[in-house]
């Protein structure tokens, strides 16, 4: 039977091909994902092991907000540090964030990547952390030095001038070094920028204080034993750190991205293979359909019930393990190209750190499993039937047509899963997001499985309303028709993997498109004023850009939206800072009690939920301890409804900032007496020095970004899909190719009757057109109603939720699903049209 087997895939080797093309595509992503992703995490873990071999031991805060009794990290600290025994060497650093704008003025590096430090000498003379490369290191506040990759990418050679910003206003030093490091920051696509150390106190920190102290240890004297004899002589709210263990953290963040990215694409992966069994199960069902007197033959001369099954399992192993193999060196050619494209999503067109591509054993284990898995349990079901028919049965017919009974058993459950899916997507719409997610996407998961169940019976209704646009292609309008409704098994398999592919791509869009919607609402609509200032890494603003916004001309109004940690009523907070004398004329919240107006002074107002929370109402006098440790009580004065430029607890910069050692703020608002326009925008960007990582939004811009942010999410999304929707092709081909063999020998008589060889062609175009838009209504139906219930449980806990139906993207999708039948149709048209009508005739 094994010999059986492998000559019957050699002779069918034609009409496996999409099954094993569906199999590969499916595997080589998986296996193209676990590829990309342990390389990547390699290469970051080699990485940050380099990054922290300059040290042993590095004391940092405790990660605690700031007090007025926090210890400060001055050279105090590190000469205190080198006299604790087991210690070589202590280096005072000073990290933060800094934007570097290339020579076109774009700004290179985004976010947590983009640094400046300072340049410590060894003896006077070198930094052993920064080898350099070209020039000198720098000396004073009119000099920098940049590491070699930023150089190279903005095109910076020693001599040139660099525009530089950290917390808004813009320097200019002139480039002196070039070098080279191991960070991992750097070889993630970062920036980093070098300074004296004093320089970088002044531009990163505050003068004569570092954010780290770094620690080396002498020979014989181990990591661990170091923290511990370094901690001894540390001040409460100061901790040690092993570099060890600061390499193993990074490693772990790493990894914890990483896994959520293999996860992601896993998913999509998964969908692409699960799609695929349908492909297979439709294969096998028709082979086995076509190859019926060839197993009945079997039967007659001994074969076992168990022998037929485990033969046409066999089939479907030698077609897995084919496709596995293909797949498995096709997942190294997409994970080459994931590397590029992750890149160019990552943050400074860079984010990946070089490394070669790594081929884990579980990586070859589950592309195996997979590929060999899910083609046997595809065709497991259609081996069961070939063994059940009867040998006499079998050799009286060539088809093996599902009997009204099993029909009617199909539908039934059919309706009982959906009415349970249904049943629980309903039930998840009335609960909290945290409650009902894992509820509705079990329940989607149900429902979707019912539907799919009942296609066979849903084809006939939607054929039926399409029969008269069918008719009005004449004959072959009336043989499409037919053929379609012929066997609704086998038209609702084709159908159901396109239904899958779009109704997760329709769902994923009237939830994304929803969102974007709703977040653009509550972004602006309580916002009065021109513009919002902010950086474009969301770091904080310095006070100075304020009193520099204040002076441009034309600027009537100007308020900073101020974060600050506090102790309030006995409880850490943070609270939201103000201009109580201009944020009227820029914010418009909705007060359920009082107004921003009586912010003035002591008042505070307070968002519904925070009021809810801690038991406050108008009126209520709460005590609140500032940074710097001193104590007040302030009045609620005002309760407002949250939104996404004020929430919590909001307060007077004027009664604020007295007790903040360095004011910062995350956005400025800024009201200009003219309106928005060309002209107030450049005054504003001039003024704060064209500052490339300062970013100068209206209204528009606000909504814009939101919207660009969406659309390169759904357009990964659709790329990711896109896999599905192409094995879905495969299974409209692979179904219509077999059908044109399946029924030849009625191609030959209606050829020889008069049927042109045009005709043919427009019969199999217009069935496969048929079925694609059948598979694709019901999948855009279903991904309609999914994203109605989606939004419905969103409402619960983001207020103003709605739903929104891109009716032209739907349109799109179903113009997409009937070129998949156009262009499936293409290579069994044609084989259709070239049929040798006496071959065909005579066929069996």
């Amino acid at each position: 039977m094994l010999r059986t087997a492998l000559r019957t895939v050699l002779a069918h080797r034609a009409r496996l091909l999409m099954t094993v093309l569906a199999v590969t595509l499916g595997v080589a992503f998986v296996a193209g994902t676990l590829v990309f992703t342990s390389s990547v995490s390699t290469a970051y873990q080699n990485s940050s092991s380099r990054g922290f071999g300059h040290l042993d031991v590095a004391v940092r805060s405790d990660g605690a907000p700031a007090r007025a009794d926090t210890p400060t990290l001055d050279q105090r600290l590190v000469d205190r540090v080198a006299k604790a025994p087991g210690v070589r060497s202590v280096t005072g650093v000073v990290t933060g964030f800094t934007a570097v704008a290339g020579k076109n003025g774009a700004l290179m590096g985004e976010g947590w990547s983009t640094l400046g430090t300072n340049h410590t000498a060894d003896g006077g003379a070198r930094d052993p952390r920064y080898p350099f490369r070209d020039g000198r290191a720098p000396k004073g506040p009119d000099e920098v030095a940049l590491d070699a990759r930023t150089a190279e990418r903005a095109g910076y050679r020693v001599g040139d001038t660099v525009r530089l910003s950290s917390d808004g206003p813009v320097r200019t030093p002139r480039l002196v070094g070039i070098f080279t490091t191991d960070s991992g920051e750097v070889a993630a696509g970062g920036t980093l920028a070098l300074f004296d150390t004093p320089t970088a106190q002044r531009f990163l920190a505050k003068p004569g204080e570092f954010t780290e102290i770094d620690v080396t240890a002498a020979p014989g004297v181990s990591q661990t034993a170091l923290a511990a004899a370094v901690d001894k002589v540390l001040p409460e709210g100061l901790r040690s750190t092993t570099g060890a263990e600061l390499a193993a953290s990074q490693a772990l963040r790493v990894e914890s991205g990483v896994t959520s990215l293999r996860a992601t694409l896993l998913v999509f992966a998964g969908i692409a293979l699960f799609v695929g069994t349908f492909l297979i199960g439709n294969t096998f069902t028709m082979l086995v359909a076509q190859r019926t007197r060839e197993l009945a033959l079997l039967r007659a001369v001994g074969a076992t019930r168990r022998q037929v099954t485990r033969s046409v399992l066999a089939e479907a192993f030698l077609v897995g393990l084919t496709a596995s193999v293909a797949g498995l060196a096709g997942g190294f050619g997409v994970a080459a190209a994931l590397r590029p494209l992750a890149s160019s999503l990552g943050k400074g067109g860079h984010a990946l750190p070089d490394g070669p591509l790594t081929l884990t054993p579980a990586t070859v284990v589950t592309s195996f499993t997979l590929g060999i898995g899910v083609t046997m349990l595809a065709a497991w079901l259609p081996a069961r039937r070939a063994a059940k028919i009867p040998p006499v049965a079998a050799m009286g017919s060539v088809y093996a047509v599902a009997t009204p009974r099993s029909l009617a058993v199909r539908n039934t459950l059919g309706a009982v899963i959906t009415a349970i899916g249904t049943v629980t997507v309903l039930a998840a719409t009335g609960m909290t997001w945290d409650e009902g997610q894992l509820v509705m996407m079990l329940g989607g998961a149900v429902l979707t499985t019912g539907v799919l169940v009942l296609t066979p019976l849903l084809c006939r209704p939607f054929i039926a309303a399409a029969t008269p646009v069918l008719r009005a292609f004449g004959v072959p309008g009336r043989l499409a028709r037919g053929n379609a409704l012929r066997n609704p098994r086998r038209t609702a398999a084709t159908a159901s993997a396109l239904t899958i592919g779009l109704a997760l791509i329709t769902a994923l869009t009237v939830g994304a498109v929803s969102g974007q919607r709703s977040i653009e609402r509550r972004a602006t609509a309580t916002l009065s004023a021109d513009y919002v200032v902010r950086m474009a890494t969301y770091d904080p603003l310095s006070a100075s850009v304020e009193k520099r916004l204040a002076r441009v001309e034309g600027v009537g109004a100007v308020s900073p939206l101020r974060e600050a940690p506090v102790r309030i009523a006995g409880q850490d907070a943070f609270v939201t800072g103000v201009d109580a004398a201009s944020v009227s004329r820029l914010l418009r919240p909705e007060f359920t009690e009082g107004s921003l107006t009586a912010l003035r002074g002591r008042g505070v107002a307070v968002s519904t939920d925070t009021a809810r929370q801690r038991g406050w109402r108008l009126g209520s006098t709460v005590p609140i301890t500032y940074p710097d440790g001193a104590r007040d009580r302030l009045t609620v004065s005002g309760v407002f409804r949250a939104d996404d430029l004020l929430a919590g607890i909001v307060m007077d910069t004027r009664t604020l900032d007295p007790y903040l050692p360095a004011p910062t703020a995350r956005q400025i608002l800024v009201k200009t007496d003219d309106g928005p326009g060309d002209t107030a925008r450049h005054r504003i960007a001039r003024a704060l020095g064209d500052n490339p990582a300062v970013l100068v939004q209206s209204k528009q811009d606000v909504s814009a970004s939101i919207a660009r942010g969406t659309t390169m999410m759904l357009n990964l999304l659709y790329g990711l899909l896109a896999m599905a929707v192409v094995v879905a092709l495969l299974g409209v081909v692979n179904t219509l190719a077999l059908s044109v063999t399946e029924r030849a020998p009625e191609i030959g008589m209606l050829r020889a009757v008069g049927l042109d060889r045009r005709d043919a062609k427009r019969t199999v175009r217009l069935e496969a057109s048929a079925v694609s838009l059948f598979g694709g209504l019901l999948g855009i139906g279903l991904g309609v109603f999914f994203g109605w219930a989606g939004s419905r449980l969103l409402a619960r806990d983001m207020p103003g939720f709605a739903l929104v139906l891109p009716w032209g993207r739907l349109a799109l999708f179903l113009a997409l699903a009937g070129l998949v039948g156009i262009l499936a149709a293409l290579w069994p048209a044609r084989r259709t049209a070239h049929l040798d009508l006496l071959a065909a005739i005579k066929a069996e």
